[in-house]
């Protein structure tokens, strides 16, 4: 019977383990968008960093803008660094 018991507790106890959400260790609040004429263009979310964002597009073409579906905080992609892209 207690071994019955212990189980049960044990279980209560790990349970707030298996339902805590999944997040993703890696958040992408940049992207880049090509220009590509008549071939049309191209947008890779993929960076981390405006730094990697910029260099990415320095010298094929292109501009580095804030990903609209990041969930980051709005600190993230403030006005300040978006006045730097040209």
């Amino acid at each position: 019977m207690r071994c019955i018991a212990l189980i049960g507790i044990a279980a209560i106890v790990s349970l707030p383990t298996l339902v805590t959400p999944v997040q993703a260790g890696i958040e992408y609040p940049w992207c880049a968008q090509y220009g590509g004429g008549e071939m049309g263009g191209g947008r890779n979310c993929g960076f981390s960093t405006l730094e990697q964002c910029r260099a990415t597009v320095s010298g094929i073409g292109g501009s580095c803008e804030p990903n609209l579906f990041y969930p980051g905080s709005a600190g993230d992609t403030s006005q300040s660094k978006r006045r730097r892209q040209h």
